[in-house]
């Protein structure tokens, strides 16, 4: 088994008075973040000729520096308690409530909505927690996984997820529901086909053998077998303790849904210009026409063979033979996997007519963000449809509110075109943006509407949230 260091969140006032570090361009409009420029090793650097053993001491005497800048920053950045509303996901994990992004002292979101773009960047006012979120150890990356899900599946398959390095930083609060509800566009008369487990490779044939036809039972056993992955493999360059057989496609995308794991993206160099990718849900992927946060692969086939051959060794295919690349056919493989993919619906949404329009179950201030989604929050104009989205890309521009920065060795600037994903079932896929940065739905409420600069009113925002819980 793996080291695991535990941070307690209580520590990390003490932590944040004693570190002077900030961001390179940080201003006095705001308190300095708690985060050095650059990485706090704490043993020398690593030699050509670094053993697996002395590798692994090497990064698990540095992960407590790691662990403690990230969570210093998301401690600077957020509101990080438990707040819950009385509404729930589907199997029953509360949903949290409140904005959770910290504003600079003597700002409120209305005063800092009436200033143009150019005023909030020459004061760097823009909100911490609407910049760019880094990769706990961003220069090494790789894929993350919340102890929740480590913990399942070693307990069901033997196999441990945990890196030894670095470990998941968001708190359980603000992360999809575990294990997530499975609902199949084939039998909608069954709803939640879970039955409360988590699907690996111990269990899908128990679960669906008389749910999915013998194709899609192949497809289904492809997506929840391991393949070998850049961090979990069974050679010396892995972040495991012990060699592991890899990562499944369903270790993310946990039930066909997700579990925030999360990575960075594949088709950016240099290493500190890449964008950290919070896993999204694979329900209604039937409806969509674009996959990937910003690569914008024109099939779910394409996304699934591009997934083995590349994002699971981080771009890097010189190495991932020695690792164990195992290429999928497409015809015989790829295609029964996506045939299944295709099955994942989302959650049923009682209030919502088969065109995406409210029904008559909805309450009034459901009905007023309604007619605001489609008004004057000009949220149509891309989540257009009975599914809301207009499956394109789109770039917010928000290089136009603060300067370039580093952050945690992130470069943190403009995010470039970001897929428009699905708002069907969007209380159940916390954190929001493509890498996680908007814990809450309202905390995205007040994100566009300072960077579209709606001038929404705070009832306006009620109503608007009150529609998006329904959805």
């Amino acid at each position: 088994m793996s080291i695991r260091i535990s941070i307690s969140w209580s520590l990390l006032s003490a932590l944040c008075v004693s570190t002077a570090c900030h961001d390179r361009t940080a201003s006095s409009s705001h308190a300095p973040d708690p985060v050095p420029d650059d990485p706090p090793p704490a043993v020398p650097p690593p030699t050509t000729d670094e053993t697996f053993a002395q590798a692994k001491a090497r990064l698990e005497a540095e992960k407590p520096a790691y662990m403690q800048r990230q969570l210093a920053l998301l401690d600077a950045r957020y509101d990080l308690s438990d707040s819950r509303r009385a509404i729930t996901m589907t199997r029953g994990k509360p949903v949290q409530a409140g904005v959770r992004v910290k504003l600079p002292d003597g700002v409120t979101w209305s005063s800092l909505a009436a200033q143009s773009p150019d005023a909030i960047r020459d004061a760097d006012s823009f909100p911490r927690g609407f910049m760019p979120l880094p990769h706990p150890r961003h220069l090494e990356g790789g894929m993350v996984f919340p102890h929740f899900a480590i913990d399942e599946i070693l307990a069901q398959t033997g196999r441990d997820l945990a890196r030894f390095d670095i470990e998941f930083d968001l708190p359980d609060q603000f992360l999809p529901e575990f294990p997530p509800a499975i609902f199949l566009t084939t039998r909608l008369d069954l709803g939640d086909v879970s039955q409360g487990e988590l699907v690996t490779t111990h269990n899908f044939y128990r679960l669906f053998e008389d749910k999915l036809n013998p194709k899609q039972l192949d497809g289904l056993r492809l997506l929840v077998f391991p393949f070998a992955q850049q961090q979990f493999n069974l050679i010396d360059d892995r972040r495991s303790a012990e060699p592991q057989l890899g990562v499944a496609c369903f270790d993310c995308h946990v039930n066909g849904h997700t579990d925030a794991a999360f990575h960075l993206v594949g088709d950016i160099r240099p290493q500190d210009q890449r964008n950290r990718i919070d896993t999204p849900s694979l329900r209604g992927v039937n409806i969509q026409q674009l996959f990937g946060s910003q690569r914008a692969l024109m099939s779910i086939e394409d996304f699934t063979e591009f997934e083995q051959r590349a994002a699971y060794f981080d771009g890097d295919i010189d190495k991932a033979a020695l690792k164990g690349l195992n290429p999928l056919d497409r015809a015989s493989q790829v295609q029964n996997m996506a045939e299944v993919e295709r099955l994942l619906d989302f959650p049923p949404a009682p209030k919502l007519d088969a065109f995406g329009r409210l029904n008559a179950l909805a309450s009034d201030a459901e009905r007023r963000g309604e007619a605001l989604f489609r008004g004057k929050a000009r949220c149509i104009e891309c989540h257009s449809g009975p599914y809301f989205t207009d499956n394109s890309m789109h770039d917010l521009q928000l290089e136009r509110f603060f300067k370039e920065r580093v952050i945690n060795d992130l470069v943190a600037n403009g995010d470039g075109p970001i897929k428009t994903f699905t708002l069907r079932g969007i209380k159940e896929t916390p954190p929001y943006l493509h890498d996680g940065r908007l814990l809450t739905l309202d905390d995205t409420v007040e994100f566009f509407n300072l960077v579209l600069q709606l001038q929404l009113t705070e009832q306006d925002k009620a109503d608007l949230l009150a529609f998006l819980l329904v959805l």
